[in-house]
């Protein structure tokens, strides 16, 4: 079943008057509008990959990928039924969280008819206790019922490889490695490595040699991306 919170950024992004659910071959088109075909999708891009590269080919594309900023999970006695609790997840994504998909998604962006649009987005969600005895019940034994838009936070658009390299941290030498970029960031190395992963696979970055176990990378000059056959 389709959320509130889908229906929303559907509304958002294309536009009220938009057409909805499109057949499009064999492919099922969240929105078409102003000539673009918008996808907004939830779970992983790997699972839109193959989709969208074939309608790349003959389409203008908008994916747009939301990341939860902050989540307010709130709890009903039952389905429907009175609230019982509320409180904000302590779980929180930026930007940077994007990496982790994009990096099973390299072989589709860039696109010159493909734009990805990241809003970070503040949502909430409502759960009614799950099916199982309540002598066993546990704290991930539960039904979403429904998710919400209560905001977004801010928003960031690619359409070019080169338009990823604006996330890098500013103050890197010409040529650095991923411990460079996660001391910049002040993040996990892990989330570097995924990070340059991506740029380097869509041409942003190059290897240029190696700091003893390390390899360095440097910006390269690149274009708008795949074009359509």
């Amino acid at each position: 079943m389709e959320t509130s919170l889908h229906k929303a950024l559907k509304a958002h992004y294309a536009g009220k008057k938009a057409e909805t659910e499109v057949r499009l071959g064999r492919y099922i088109i969240d929105a078409v509008a102003r000539g673009q075909l918008i996808e907004v999708q939830w779970s992983g891009l790997a699972a839109i990959r193959d989709k969208i590269r074939e309608l790349c080919d003959s389409h203008k594309v908008r994916v747009v990928k939301p990341i939860v900023a902050r989540k307010k999970v709130v709890r009903r006695d039952k389905k429907g039924g009175q609230i019982v609790s509320a409180r904000y997840s302590p779980k929180r994504c930026d930007v940077y969280s994007v990496f982790e998909e994009l990096v099973h998604f390299t072989n589709v962006f860039p696109h010159e008819n493909l734009t990805l649009e990241i809003p970070l987005v503040e949502i909430e969600e409502i759960r009614y206790p799950g099916h199982g005895k309540r002598r066993r019940r546990r704290e991930n034994d539960f039904v979403v019922e429904d998710q919400t838009l209560t905001e977004i936070v801010s928003a960031h658009r690619f359409k070019k490889a080169s338009d990823l390299l604006k996330l890098l941290p500013a103050g890197l030498p010409k040529q650095f490695h991923t411990g460079d970029v996660a001391t910049g960031l002040g993040r996990p190395r892990w989330i570097a490595q995924k990070m340059v992963y991506t740029l380097r696979k869509t041409g942003a970055l190059g290897v240029v040699g190696k700091e003893g176990n390390a390899i360095l990378y440097q910006k390269q000059r690149s274009g708008a991306g795949r074009k359509a056959a």
